[in-house]
């Protein structure tokens, strides 16, 4: 039998595996981070209860990276597509690890320029919708709710193109966003990665998704060991436009971008949030959150860390399990 066709118990077994790896790179990667001296800076106008993270460990998206890199490449021989899913998540990291060091050199919480940072993630988001919209049928369709699998809706290449390009910076820098709290990012992706794990098993040709969100979510559970309150390691934007890239890649090669946004809705609400508080303070001069992204918000109402974490996690996994039954 074919290994991918062994997709459930494989899944499991990639899972582990890169768990594994995950939790002993954190062992040797940690402590090297800490003297190359590549620590967080936080931002001045953040909540005072973060000024202690100041000098923590980052770009600690390395550690779930690494296994998706080592296993990627060993099952792209099997099937070439995982590579493409593997260089892509590999091409933000870079962008996201080039911001990072920007910002350790300078020791200010400014990397990259918005523009730098935009036309990279343009960059990669260009080069990866080529590909998906050439060579892949439902990169050019969409998935509603309600719809299903069953009724895809087919959209012309005209404006599968800018879309797809549109959901690959949208989301990358929306994790980015939900990337602010100890394990808020990395929990929430799990959730996400594992939804993708569920829906792709109707279809075998993605077999492929399947086992590169087992390989990514066991990483990122991994890193989670490190990253739980109180982080001995933040993922860092090296991290953070990572995930972003890759769920928002597994949501076009599957069609399913409209359903990322129900799955995704805490990246969802953290966006609208900063997007919301810039425009009505512009106008008013007023704040319509305590402060944005949304998870501060809670934070000035007297939640904790892990209590934002929690139900953010939940919320997802709500999210999740409303986007299955929408589907059906």
């Amino acid at each position: 039998m074919d290994i991918f066709e062994k997709a459930i118990p494989l899944q499991i077994a990639v899972y582990i595996i890169s768990l594994l790896i995950a939790v002993l790179a954190g062992k040797f990667l940690i402590p090297l981070l800490r003297r190359l001296k590549f620590g967080q800076v936080i931002r001045d106008e953040g909540p005072q209860s973060h000024k202690t993270k100041t000098g923590t460990p980052t770009m600690g998206g390395v550690i779930f990276l690494l296994p998706v890199l080592i296993l990627g490449i060993i099952f792209s021989f099997k099937d070439a597509r995982m590579l493409v899913l593997v260089l892509t998540t590999l091409g933000y990291a870079f962008i996201g690890f080039s911001d990072d060091y920007l910002k350790i050199i300078k020791k200010h919480n400014e990397g990259l320029t918005p523009k730098q940072k935009m036309i990279s993630l343009l960059i990669v988001s260009g080069v990866f919708t080529w590909y998906a919209t050439t060579f892949v049928n439902e990169a050019n369709t969409v998935i509603l709710p309600f719809l299903g699998f069953d009724r895809p809706i087919n959209l012309p290449v005209i404006l599968s193109i800018p879309f797809n390009i549109f959901i690959l910076a949208a989301f990358t820098n929306a994790v980015n966003l939900t990337d602010g709290l100890d394990g808020l990012a990395g929990s929430v992706t799990i959730i996400v990665l594992l939804f993708y794990s569920i829906i792709c098993a109707r279809n075998s040709d993605w077999n492929y998704i399947r086992v590169f969100s087992a390989v990514l979510a066991g990483g990122i559970l991994g890193f989670l060991v490190y990253n739980l309150h109180p982080a001995k390691v933040f993922m860092g934007d090296t991290g953070s436009l990572a995930l972003g890239g890759a769920i928002a890649a597994i949501s076009i090669l599957t069609g399913t971008t409209f359903v990322l946004a129900i799955t995704g809705i805490i990246y969802v609400l953290e966006t609208l949030s900063v997007v919301i508080q810039v425009i009505y303070f512009k106008r008013t001069g007023k704040r319509v959150f305590l402060m944005a992204p949304l998870h501060h918000h809670f934070e000035y109402k007297g939640w904790s860390e892990t209590k934002v974490v929690a139900v953010f996690t939940f919320v997802t996994v709500l999210a999740a399990l409303l986007a299955l039954l929408v589907l059906r």
